[in-house]
């Protein structure tokens, strides 16, 4: 829906349609080439220029009508977010330089990468407002983001090693892959053709409408269009062997996987069909699409990514039906990914300061098929946990604010913008968005909200069918406003204040509350005070709700809070009674007999609550005995309220407590999460009543009643996880009752021993489900029975050896060497065990039973190791570093972050820093050093962009082609001028030219640019990267850099690439001579039609040497079926042999040293550049043959388009998705 009031005049034109078309992808070598089309409608007469994101992207090309050739301009403020050796180093500068930059190229704000200048002979065309195509073609290598390449380091057939591509990342991040307008407010048609070899198969957005394959069948070419209008951020991609399976209930629907996961597959996808039967009776409106896709993929950012007809899903949400865990977890996630379909591709949002929108009314419609699914208590469980996310981040870390256009937030970073937002920010904010769509249910009925959805995915499909138009497609367009006007319309009421005040501001409505009966008036005095002073608190006015249980039933009274302190007096219904027993009727209409001997006699309240049905982002602390709390636990049918008795017991160490929790550990009737919360509360409170607890330790009696043999209830029982309920208990039970100590804060022996005997007796054999996550939850139930070493050091500096272990920590060990080398005969689902012995290794390292040692969790935290294993090491490394304080591990994790091909890895890794730092502000720490802030500062600003720098004109100054001279952009407007200037004195001479002066503007009126920090990677002048496709650019293998230079003669030129070496120029420069005379477009697109072709063709060349600021990692070949195959996964290589305990005792490592080049050197080589500028134009002015475009493409001539092409490959561009 447009917004009311709002023209969107930044941008004078309007996209219709747009052609992509990936003419070959590599694979091996991570690249693709092609072209896309944009279909243009101008709204202006005098329309010159058009704005186009691209990044990483290499263009060749531009072309109007596929007549006219077009100059265009590159700009990138991402390519270093801080200019030069800035005196500021803190987050508040990084943020205002990050968000500035991404500002600059916010297609809202009608900016981009590129601006294309439309050729003259176009201006009579678009002063009569006709459409006009856009034609650009580019390539792309080695992206850093947004196109994912997962290439295993094994050996065998495309079908054995499966590698593959796919799409991922954030919000609009298309831009990253492909040239596009890349924002969600300019829908359009599409048409996507992808070439790929025969044996790999490409899905993308939209129909497939055909496969053609080459006469030669070595490879196809896939035909789609997707005729309903849609953005860019929502087109997706993904290429590999796949296997195929159209889904048996639902033939719309069709799932991909890579090899040998189909079996897994069809299971894992059997229930789509109902999720969308569920959302089309909901909507009342049928799948907005012809057709939908899911693609399981490796390595995958996020575990689902929605694109327009296409869902890209990790590979690890795959499982068999053996597997209890991982089902509610995938379900959940697949059905939320269909509801992504209706609102976030389908109906997407216009700004992003819109985007709680479609993600809070997705997440809504996935609740809802929670709860049909899974039960109302799993949905309210879930929207208990949403709201404690959402308390907890706004008061510990600052406010979420989901429509930033009025206010922004007190965080570190800019919330205005999709690419600056922190990873964390966002989980939290998709949580909001879901409560406030729930809140707003509560405020207008659950019929009314679904109408008003039903309403816009009407206006939005009759808006698809229409023909393009200026204002045809707004209705798939969703913003506030419009969203506030669909409610008026449809309910008649205006909610603009609760959305002034949920979305508008931030923060969560504080109550502290507690209350007394008074019984001469038989009234309850009622007192809340709201807490405005702490961290994330908001002011909130407007009605609130509180229950009452009485012994005459349940009973709700609404309030009006107006004042930051409040009391009300609330008559009370019933009158006290002396009898001990009765019958009460609960809110259910249930009547339970129950025991009123701890209850006050002359009160006739047995508990009360505030906010019962979360109607408010709120955090109450209540206040009220601990036996109305054990009423409460015991009698009131909301788990909710369950969950806020629990937390409130912890502090009633009592035996009525006790008793409570027991009673709803042993209740089959009760809720299994709730069971699963009281064992924790148990084992709390049994520690705190460690000097008068009596009779055996706590659970170990429920624990052999329910699942001990019945002849020796000290052995248990053959798995049987036939019962879910008992299934979750019989792994929860051991994990509380290793949280017990006594009285010398130790474990108690007997837990220990019967923890020991679950692992002796565990018998899986007539089982139909899997005990991977069982024996997983016992490892981990070991591991918490462990407690600090009292002494161990028999001698000094000798630490703990085989000998001198203590007899409970060689049991625990010998059961973890056990699993682990187990688990490389027999791995389990996701690696469960290893993942829990990796981390109970950790624990007795810290504890002092196992020296520390950090070299056996590097072994598992390389590439080609199972993710879930990775990561369990990343968590033991960031642990070490923090106790041991040691930079070559600080280093080592900060190479990781630089170098892994896993982009989540790197992600995780520096959230795992953030989360648990190794040191804290002003603390004395070996970490602590300026080398640390140097290496963390240009990570920060420059490690994701190109490390290109060009050289001026005059050889004294750089500039990073990411920020354009004011005078630059008045020249490239003044265009006639420039035009007669072109026409009129063509000299024939040598002229060096700066490839961002695109219309060969006076060098001398460019502004200066702050020197780059990093001389290492300055290039030449029109420099080459040595990361451009194979076949494109010819390589030396001792060439550094290659230097362009544009001859501009008043004749036909010959075309001629040269490479010399020279004294006065750096070794392996290469000098390219390439016309000032535009090509024609034929003839340019044949020499890129004939070099695609090449660079698909040739084989892969052995890898050029780095270069010293590169940085190697050693990578295992990838486990069996790698991380595509969750369920069949062998050993990692480094632990071929069975190990042993004392095999966990690894020596150390020293951390590899990385050096750079000095400015000194850099310096040298641009002054004997300089010196011997002459004898480098005498040498490339004779004896130049004449050769064709596809001979000087082999040879190194990478200009097709002339002038226009900017050297620069922005490969390593700032990639917003991987900010902490």
């Amino acid at each position: 829906m447009k917004k009311e009031g709002k023209s969107d005049v930044s941008r004078p034109y309007k996209l219709a349609h747009q052609t992509l078309c990936i003419r070959a992808i590599n694979l091996e070598k991570k690249s693709l080439i092609g072209y896309v089309e944009l279909l243009i409608h101008p709204l202006r007469h005098d329309l010159k220029r058009v704005k186009i994101n691209s990044k990483q992207c290499r263009i060749y090309h531009v072309s109007i009508n596929d007549q006219h050739e077009a100059k265009f301009l590159y700009n990138d403020p991402t390519l270093e977010i801080c200019q030069g050796d800035a005196k500021q180093r803190n987050l508040d500068y990084f943020q205002h330089c990050h968000f500035s930059a991404m500002s600059a190229v916010d297609p809202d704000n009608g900016n981009g990468e590129i601006t294309v200048r439309l050729p003259p002979e176009m201006y009579m065309h678009i002063a009569e407002l006709r459409p006009f195509r856009v034609c650009i073609e580019f390539s792309l290598e080695n992206p850093k983001g947004g196109l994912h390449f997962v290439i295993p380091d094994i050996q065998g057939s495309v079908h054995e090693k499966a590698p593959h591509a796919f799409t991922g990342g954030l919000n609009n991040c298309s831009r990253l892959w492909f040239p596009c307008l890349d924002t969600y407010s300019e829908p359009c048609t599409w048409k996507i053709e992808v070439t790929v070899d025969n044996e790999l198969t490409a899905v993308t957005c939209g129909d497939l409408i055909e496969v053609i394959s080459t006469s030669d069948k070595k490879r196809k070419t896939f035909h789609y269009f997707l005729s309903v209008p849609t953005s860019a951020p929502n087109i997706g991609m993904a290429v590999g062997p796949f296997e195929i399976h159209v889904d048996p209930n639902m033939h719309e629907v069709t799932h991909f996987c890579l090899p040998h996961l189909s079996e897994i597959l069809k299971y894992t996808t059997n229930y789509i069909h109902k999720a969308f039967e569920f959302y089309e009776e909901l909507l009342s409106s049928r799948y907005p699409y012809s057709c939908y896709k899911h693609v399981f993929v490796d390595e995958a950012y996020e575990e689902s990514t929605s694109y327009a007809t296409l869902s890209i899903l990790s590979t690890n949400l795959l499982h068999s039906n053996r597997i209890i865990d991982q089902t509610v977890t995938t379900r959940n996630i697949l059905a939320e990914a269909i509801a992504k379909q209706f609102f976030g591709t389908f109906i997407a949002m216009q700004t992003w300061s819109d985007a709680w929108l479609p993600l809070g009314i997705s997440g809504y419609l996935g609740g809802l098929f929670i709860k049909k699914t899974f039960g109302n208590n799993e949905y309210r469980f879930r929207i208990s946990n949403h709201l404690k996310d959402v308390q907890e981040y706004e008061n510990r870390v600052g406010g979420i604010v989901l429509d930033p256009t009025k206010r922004d937030s007190n965080h570190h970073f800019s919330i205005k913008s999709p690419h600056t937002v922190s990873p964390r920010y966002m989980e939290a904010f998709r949580s909001k968005s879901l409560l406030v769509i729930r809140m707003l249910e509560q405020r207008i009925g659950e019929q009314l909200l679904i109408q008003v959805f039903n309403k816009l995915v009407a206006l939005a499909s009759t808006g698809a069918s229409q023909k393009f138009g200026a204002n045809a497609w707004g209705n798939l367009l969703l913003s506030t406003s419009s969203f506030l006007k669909i409610i008026s319309t449809v309910t008649g009421k205006d909610i603009t204040p609760f959305l002034d005040l949920w979305v508008s501001q931030s923060g969560c409505a504080r109550f502290f509350g507690n209350f007394v009966f008074n019984r001469k008036r038989n009234v309850v005095e009622l007192e809340l005070k709201q807490d405005l002073g702490a961290k994330g608190s908001i002011k909130y006015v407007g009605p609130l709700t509180v229950t009452i249980q009485e012994l005459d039933g349940s009973f709700n009274h609404n309030f009006k809070i107006e004042e930051n302190k409040t009391k009300f007096d609330i008559t009370c219904h019933s009158k006290c009674r002396r009898n001990k027993k009765k019958k009460i009727p609960l809110m259910t209409g249930e009547e339970v007999d129950m025991d009123l001997s701890a209850m006050d006699a002359d009160s006739p309240v047995l508990w009360l609550r505030v906010d019962p049905d979360m109607s408010l982002l709120s955090h109450v602390t209540w206040e009220q005995p601990d036996y109305m709390w054990q009423y409460q636990l015991r009698y009131e049918r909301d788990i909710v309220a369950q969950r806020e008795a629990i937390r409130a017991l912890e502090n009633y160490p009592t035996a009525g407590t006790r008793r409570a929790l027991t009673d709803i550990l042993e209740d089959d009737h009760c809720f299994y999460r709730i069971r699963m919360e009281a064992a924790y509360c148990l084992a709390k409170v049994a520690n705190s009543m460690v000097g008068v607890w009596a009779g055996p330790p706590a659970m170990m009696t429920i624990f052999r009643k329910m699942f001990g043999s019945h002849s020796c209830p000290a052995i248990i029982r053959q798995n049987n996880f036939s019962n879910l309920q008992h299934y979750f208990l019989l792994k929860t039970i051991p994990n509380a009752m290793a949280m017990l100590r006594n009285i010398h804060t130790i474990c108690p022996p007997e837990v220990f021993k019967f923890i020991m005997e679950l692992f002796k007796y565990n018998d899986n054999s007539r089982n139909k489900f899997s005990d991977n996550y069982y024996r997983a939850a016992l490892v981990e139930a070991v591991a918490k029975t462990v407690t600090p070493a009292i002494t161990l050091m028999t001698t000094p500096g000798q630490g703990p050896t085989a000998d001198n272990l203590s007899m409970e920590t060689k049991q625990i060990l010998e059961e973890i060497t056990r699993y682990l080398n187990l688990e490389k005969l027999l791995p389990c689902y996701r690696h469960t065990v290893t993942v829990s012995c990796l981390s109970a290794i950790r624990t007795l390292q810290k504890f002092g039973h196992l020296p520390s040692e950090v070299e056996f969790f590097k072994s598992y935290a390389r590439h080609g190791v199972f993710r879930d294993i990775r990561l369990a090491a990343i968590d033991a490394i960031v642990d070490f570093i923090k106790t041991e304080s040691r930079p070559e591990d600080m280093y080592w994790i900060l190479s990781l972050v630089e170098t892994d091909p896993d982009l989540y890895i790197r992600h995780y890794a520096l959230q795992q820093l953030v989360l648990n730092p190794p040191f804290r502000r002003l603390e004395a720490s070996a970490l602590h050093t300026e080398g640390l802030v140097e290496r963390l500062w240009k990570m920060m600003k420059t490690f994701f962009r190109n490390m290109v720098v060009l050289n001026l004109k005059d050889k004294r100054n750089r500039m990073n082609p990411a920020f354009v001279p004011d005078e630059m952009e008045e020249m490239f407007d003044d265009e006639d001028e420039e035009l007669a200037e072109d026409d009129n004195s063509q000299m024939d001479t040598e002229t060096d030219i700066d490839v961002t002066n695109i219309g060969g503007e006076d060098s001398s009126l460019k502004r200066k640019s702050p020197p780059c920090s990093d001389p290492s990677v300055v290039m030449s002048l029109g420099s080459v990267p040595e990361t451009c496709p194979e076949g494109i650019f010819n390589e030396d293998s001792t060439s550094q850099s290659k230097k362009l230079k544009l001859k501009m003669p008043s004749e036909p030129p010959v075309e001629t690439s040269q490479v010399s070496e020279l004294p006065s120029v750096a070794p392996g420069t290469q000098e390219v001579t390439v016309p000032k005379t535009p090509i024609t477009p034929s003839s340019a697109t044949s020499a890129y039609a004939a070099e695609f072709l090449k660079f698909v063709g040739v084989k892969q060349e052995p890898p050029a040497p780095e270069s010293q600021m590169s940085i190697t990692m050693d990578t295992s070949s990838r486990l069996s079926e790698g991380s595509s195959s969750p369920t069949n996964t062998p050993r990692p290589s480094e632990s071929g042999a069975p190990l042993s305990f004392a095999g966990l005792l690894p020596s150390s490592a020293s951390a590899t040293d990385l050096s750079s080049a000095t400015d000194s050197k850099a310096h040298k080589a641009k002054k004997k550049k300089k010196k011997n500028k002459h004898k480098h134009k005498h040498k490339h002015k004779h004896d130049r043959p004449d050769k064709d475009p596809l001979e000087r493409i082999r040879e190194g001539s990478q200009n097709n388009s002339s002038e226009n092409s900017p050297s620069v490959q922005h490969s390593t561009l700032s990639s917003p998705e991987y900010e902490i």
